[in-house]
């Protein structure tokens, strides 16, 4: 067992940071300070606050001060335990909701005695991973039909502030195909963590969720914390009890503007806009998190950015793009077909769904594109072909039906529904799809 080190030469407080003087020789030594280690101030009043190493130098050392620096001094003193940060990990934190510490916040039973385990570990071993070739089914046409989402993908909602994101992201909780839901609250003002909270309950499904929330008014350093803490006992409920676990985070946003706060009270050199030069890889080391276990179960990895000021070339969203494996592109309260996308999708298309679903996704895709180049003649006053008259009328049709995030479908019901829609604006030949298919699911006239 590591021997507890104290250190009490505060040189420097900035902010929630402190940096405390190592003296020589002391990161060699046995219980010394590692990287992303716990330590516990003492401050001159006898108050004690939790704080994690963020910095190793070569005779200092510096923290972040989970609860603020409010009350601590240069000549307060710093202990070292020797460990990171844990979580409770057993099938009692089921129904449970925990705050950016790890410390439930629910009134509920003491977890004290429960097994832990050590968050922001490495990414999963990839021969320890298969292909993701299985289908999450949540009832929103715009997902199940147009962009699959598939067990152990990473993949963001894009939005902006005001659009109904946290609503849409509760409802996939309650309705996916999954074991388990851990959800991740980061900088939640408490209407929203209370809505999703509510949702859980409402719809019957808090027995299967885990909540870890950090509110807007919490500490930045408990923000931080929060993807690490739901994604390693997520890892947990895959690998050793085989479950389908689906990972809510919203907003990433709010994790890397966390990240920038304390970037800058470190000096460190800023990059674009200010966000670190790791920004890339802090985020990567989150999603990569996601993955389908050869041996166990899945963890599928389903999150919230926003786009400040509706700009994707953000460097949060930019650099989520190139991690991520697609978006859906939340826009004026629909998902916008053109700007979502799942890369995953061709995966179980057709395989673990109907033999129809690729054509009708194709086709009715194609359609609403033409209905939209229609509507745009239309504004410009051009004259209009019968065969543009039914494109707009496809149009209305499919965002009435199918854009609005509140349609509840199966995905068979929602093509059925795509094939009725078709029928009613177009002729067989018009739509340029396989006769077979045709003949099989074109509605036949009574």
């Amino acid at each position: 067992m590591s021997v507890l080190i104290s250190y009490s030469k505060v040189l420097e407080i900035a902010g929630d940071i402190i940096r405390v003087e190592v003296p020589p020789g002391g990161h060699d030594s046995d219980g010394a300070p590692r990287f992303n280690d716990l330590a516990v101030v003492h401050a001159a009043d006898g108050s004690q606050s939790l704080a994690q190493v963020i910095d190793l130098r070569e005779h200092s050392v510096a923290l972040q001060v989970f609860s603020g620096t409010k009350g601590v001094s240069t000549a307060s003193q710093v202990r070292f335990l020797g460990h990171p940060m844990t979580v409770t990990y057993s099938g009692n934190i089921l129904g449970r909701v925990f705050r950016g510490t790890g410390e439930p916040i629910d009134g509920g039973p003491d977890l004290s005695g429960d097994p832990r385990v050590t968050i922001g570990g490495p990414s999963v071993n990839p021969m320890r991973r298969v292909l993701a070739s299985k289908m999450i089914r949540t009832n929103v046409p715009m997902i199940d039909v147009y962009n699959c989402l598939v067990e152990s993908q990473k993949i963001p909602i894009f939005s902006v502030s005001g659009e109904p994101f946290n609503a849409f992201l509760g409802r996939i909780g309650i309705q996916a195909d999954a074991d388990v839901v851990i959800f991740g609250g980061l900088g939640l003002i408490f209407d929203d963590y209370y809505a999703f909270r509510k949702t859980f309950e409402d719809a019957g499904v808090f027995h299967r969720t885990v909540m870890f929330v950090n509110l807007a008014s919490d500490s930045i350093v408990e923000r931080m914390l929060i993807p690490d803490m739901a994604l390693a006992v997520a890892e947990r409920f895959a690998v050793e009890e085989g479950k389908r676990v689906l990972v809510l985070l919203t907003d990433m946003t709010a994790f890397a503007d966390a990240l920038k706060e304390v970037s800058i009270a470190m000096d460190q050199v800023p990059a674009n806009r200010g966000y670190p030069g790791d920004l890339y890889s802090q985020l990567a080391r989150r999603y990569e998190k996601a993955a389908d276990y050869a041996k166990g179960g899945s963890v599928t990895l389903l999150t919230v950015t926003t786009m400040p000021g509706g700009d994707i070339t953000h460097p949060v969203p930019d650099n989520t793009g190139y991690i991520t494996e697609g978006q859906f592109y939340l826009h004026n309260g629909v998902i916008d077909p053109f700007g979502s996308l799942s890369r995953l999708k061709q995966n179980v298309i057709g395989k673990q769904t109907r033999d129809d679903h690729n054509q009708v996704m194709n086709t009715t895709i194609r359609l609403y594109s033409g209905a939209r180049d229609a509507q745009q003649k239309q504004a410009m006053a051009f004259d209009l072909s019968s065969y543009d008259q039914k494109l707009i009328r496809f149009g209305d049709l499919f965002r009435e039906r199918f854009m609005d995030i509140n349609v509840d479908m199966a995905l068979e019901a929602a093509l059925d529904l795509a094939w009725q829609t078709m029928a009613e604006c177009f002729e067989p030949q018009e739509l340029l799809m396989k006769q077979e298919l045709i003949d099989k699911y074109f509605p036949k006239a009574p």
